[in-house]
């Protein structure tokens, strides 16, 4: 079987969305390295109105998913264990590292939540992982529920067509990717770096890094942290010294 990707929303018309086209989608119909599959949580309801929601324990405004609904609609699914994600803006925040676990997996059951939410008890009861694809709130999970497919259908081998294009990417080495360009030389008065029309692959290599360090620094101050912590450290001076004088330099 290949990773197969299941969703348990309200709203099953939304999928497949963006996850259609592309390689990704090509991957997906046309070469089966990975499957999707939608299951309408509406059709777990035993109100004979349909209903699969309730007002909030202690009060408040909207409505909140019943754990007895979302339940039935989880426990219908069959296969092997699978990592299970519910998307809400109070989760962990998503990361490459997380995808990458989830991407080495038989695939991941995704609970797309609405209203105010889902109730906790289905969430704890199952062991739901909570996923937040940034410091936003939306109307539903399933916008989010898509990029997280998407970034671990990514990393599977076949489905992007240079696998090497992966290793220089945002967050792979813990900083973000370098500026790209491409034809026409100049555009709007702009050139493209001369370093990268130079042929001189080393240097182009130190520039790439070298912006990769710069940009990451300006606007991730917390992914540079992290990367100056993890970065050997640079040999002093006098230990530079030292070195030269053993060479006889």
């Amino acid at each position: 079987m290949p990773f197969t990707a299941t969703v348990l929303t309200m709203f099953p018309e939304a999928f497949p969305g963006p996850l259609g086209v592309s390689l990704i989608g090509t991957a997906w119909r046309e070469k089966a390295l990975w499957a999707l599959e939608t299951v309408d949580i509406r059709n777990f309801s035993e109100d004979k109105r349909g209903f699969l929601d309730d007002t909030p324990a202690g009060g408040g405004p909207g409505q909140v998913l019943k754990a007895d609904v979302v339940a039935r609609a989880l426990d219908s699914l069959t296969g092997s264990p699978r990592p299970l994600l519910y998307m809400s803006a109070r989760g962990r925040p998503l990361t490459q590292a997380r995808v990458k676990d989830w991407a080495k997996a038989d695939g991941i059951v995704v609970l797309c939540g609405r209203f105010e939410g889902v109730d906790q008890r289905v969430l704890d009861a199952r062991g739901f992982e909570e996923v937040s694809v940034g410091d936003a709130v939306l109307a539903g999970g399933e916008a989010a529920a898509m990029v997280a497919i998407e970034a671990c259908v990514r990393l599977i081998p076949g489905v992007l067509g240079q696998a090497e294009s992966l290793s220089s990417e945002s967050f792979e080495d813990g900083l973000l990717e370098h500026p790209q360009y491409t034809r026409p030389r100049t555009f709007e008065g702009i050139d493209i770096p001369e370093i990268l029309l130079s042929g001189d692959h080393r240097k182009m290599a130190a520039w790439r890094q070298a912006q990769r360090e710069e940009t990451t620094r300006e606007r991730r101050p917390d992914l540079w942290a992290a990367h100056l912590e993890t970065r050997p450290a640079e040999p002093s001076a006098k230990s530079k010294l030292k070195g030269a004088k053993a060479r006889g330099e």
